[in-house]
């Protein structure tokens, strides 16, 4: 009975020791058994799923991207308009009264969001 118990169980990997050339980096080599693993169509349907995964995740990081870049394209459109509009109520600033061109922001601001 302790003879089928020690067959059924899986056999310890046995250590392979020094490779006679010297070339202890490369992967040891199995039997060639060409029925063995996948058959050509199952081979090429796992690839293809492995592909589309692959295609997949580059689209999220490309779109991951795009949508950074658009974000900062639109931080740096609002910071120079917010610059031009700016730079236009100094320079009304010095040909009318500080309390005039209070009043037209307000009332372009109020027409700005009207219109949007």
């Amino acid at each position: 009975m302790s003879a089928t118990i020690t067959e059924s169980a899986p056999a310890p990997a046995v250590p392979q020791g020094m490779r006679v050339s010297g070339k202890q980096w490369k992967a040891p080599k199995k039997a060639f058994r060409p029925a063995g693993g996948l058959t050509a169509y199952e081979q090429r349907a796992k690839e293809r799923v492995a592909h589309a995964a692959m295609k997949a995740k580059e689209q999220e990081l490309k779109d991951e991207k795009e949508a950074d870049r658009q974000r900062r394209v639109t931080i740096t459109k609002e910071r120079k308009a917010a610059k031009e509009e700016k730079e236009r109520y100094e320079k009304m600033a010095e040909k009318m009264h500080k309390k005039r061109v209070e009043r037209l922001k307000r009332k372009e601001k109020r027409n700005k969001l009207l219109n949007s």
